[in-house]
């Protein structure tokens, strides 16, 4: 597959992701009487994954995050060459949701964009977690989530249903750090929230949720490479 079908592969995708995943924390989660909550919002970021794994896991890999890129590098499943030209389009597609979600938001008369489902600790936090609980939150989901792709996409396991296992441990991850962090794992997701957000927070802790993901995402390749090498067999 060439390089210019993957990227756009991955601006489209990851687009999705917070366009659908955002989108829902923005429009629905807090809607009068039926909204989603934050279970719906969870659920909605693993329908975004799911969704585009089927579509663009063959043409790209379906990466959608840059921590997921580097990892995957680390991991022996991607070329070191390609990481940087995905995470450039990881972070334009959401970039460009992020500003379509900002024209939507802005089309209701009451609206105030303030943080714009931006992920945050301290005060910022959903839940008042603190610096040191948000880093290792978002290190360990990373990990563990770089863990499941790699497990989930190994060639000796069921064909077909990584998708399903992603979506699910990706929605599994919204479910426990959403009280804490809003939930990142994901620096182009944090990126685009926090530059259309009103507020000047978002922008000076999102070194966090570049640095915790990212470490997350290394750890999590190695321990997978340590403990389930490709071609061993038991």
């Amino acid at each position: 597959m060439s390089s210019v079908k993957s990227l756009s592969a991955e601006f489209i995708g990851t687009f999705w992701l917070v366009f659908g995943g955002c989108g829902s924390a923005l429009f629905a989660a807090t809607f009068p009487e039926t909204g989603i909550g934050f279970y719906g919002v969870a659920f909605a970021f693993g329908l975004t994954v799911l969704t585009m794994a089927f579509a663009i896991g063959h043409i790209s890999g379906c990466h959608l995050n840059p921590a997921i890129s580097l990892g995957l590098a680390v991991g022996g499943r991607f070329p070191y060459r390609m990481v940087l030209p995905y995470v450039v389009v990881q972070v334009l597609g959401a970039l460009f949701a992020a500003a379509l979600l900002y024209t939507v938001f802005m089309g209701q008369p009451s609206a105030e964009i303030g943080s714009f489902a931006a992920n945050g600790y301290g005060e910022h936090s959903p839940g008042g977690y603190s610096m040191t609980a948000a880093i290792v939150m978002e290190v360990a989901m990373t990990a563990v989530f770089l863990f499941v792709i790699m497990g989930a996409t190994d060639k000796r396991a069921p064909a077909g249903f990584a998708p399903i296992a992603i979506g699910l441990c990706l929605t599994l991850i919204h479910l426990v750090s959403i009280p804490v962090t809003n939930t990142s794992v994901n620096p182009a997701r944090s990126t685009s929230q926090a530059i259309f957000a009103s507020a000047s927070w978002p922008l000076e802790q999102l070194w966090l949720f570049w640095a915790a993901p990212l470490i997350g995402g290394l750890i999590g390749a190695l321990i997978y490479r340590f403990i389930l090498v490709e071609g061993e067999g038991n």
